[in-house]
């Protein structure tokens, strides 16, 4: 579930003892969604308990949601396989149960994506938990304290341009938030596309770039090959990884040519090695919006 969180304090995620909870909107309106695990081994299970009026739709949605159809045969195939780098394949050893999840909410993944564009994830997500506060809705039925289900696109679009400013949004951000959801219930069809042509009609919207696409059908669709070009950290972290120099997004992706179909799921298991890159040079700086 991790992907799926923005930031450890994500208003709309909770970890507790109980389980892990979430919050959002369902076709059939708001849910407060519980999963909990039990048994080991071949025995082991996800209990999945819901609330709220959409509570039908989430628990039908859990085993794709937990990646039940995310299929690693190709992946682990043993020729593929071994043309893997040696920390990829080590990483995939120690976790064999790793699933891409697939949400199939375009708009609850794309709104956060966009106010993560050019900025700094720390101010990204500072501003996304204030109007989470602001304009989210208390979870329904049996939830933790706290737990909020995110603004619906028609929630999204009545924010006035002044909360965006003290949310540190600027009006590049609130701009394209706005205009993708004047077609929001075409964006949440792109859901029963592939990712290939969900990700391509996205970018149809003014604002929603290569980059933005893929952050978000990798959460909607589970795509196991979408690459974050244009990120601020990716590419020198790939470089680093698989070359020990760095490079930009054109070496990135010659870099990852040979995985083409995998490279999603190829960086997700560089992450999980435990891989760091060299953490001097110039950091993007935090800039603070609502004071201009």
């Amino acid at each position: 579930m991790f992907p799926l969180m923005r930031g450890n304090a994500d208003p709309s995620f909770a970890a507790h003892s109980s389980g892990f909870w979430m919050a959002f909107t369902a076709a059939s309106g708001p849910v407060t969604l519980r999963l909990s695990g039990g048994g080991s081994g071949s025995d082991s299970f996800v209990d999945a308990q819901a609330w709220g009026p959409g509570a039908s739709d989430a628990v039908a949605g859990v085993p794709r949601l937990l990646g039940a159809d995310d299929d690693w045969s190709a992946f682990d195939e043993p020729a593929f396989h071994a043309t893997l780098p040696r920390r990829v394949i080590e990483a995939r050893r120690r976790n064999l149960a790793l699933r891409l999840p697939s949400t199939g909410r375009v708009v609850d993944s794309l709104v956060p994506t966009i106010l993560e564009q050019k900025v700094t994830t720390l101010e990204a997500r500072r501003g996304y938990r204030y109007l989470m506060y602001r304009y989210g809705t208390p979870a329904p039925g049996k939830a933790p304290a706290g737990l909020l289900v995110p603004p619906t696109a028609r929630q999204w679009l009545a924010i006035p341009s002044w909360e965006w400013h003290k949310a540190g949004v600027g009006p590049q951000r609130s701009a394209t938030v706005m205009r993708a959801l004047q077609s929001a219930v075409a964006l949440e069809r792109l859901a029963a596309l592939d990712s290939v042509q969900a990700g391509a009609r996205m970018q149809t919207i003014p604002g929603i770039g290569v980059w933005t696409a893929a952050e978000v059908v990798q959460r909607t669709h589970g795509c196991p090959d979408s690459i974050s070009v244009g990120d601020y950290h990716l590419a020198s972290y790939v470089g680093y990884a698989l070359t020990g120099q760095k490079t930009d997004d054109a070496g990135m992706i010659e870099l990852l040519e040979p995985w083409r179909g995998q490279r999603q799921r190829l960086v997700r298991m560089l992450y999980l090695s435990g891989f760091r890159k060299p953490t001097f040079g110039p950091r993007m700086t935090v800039q603070d919006h609502r004071h201009h």
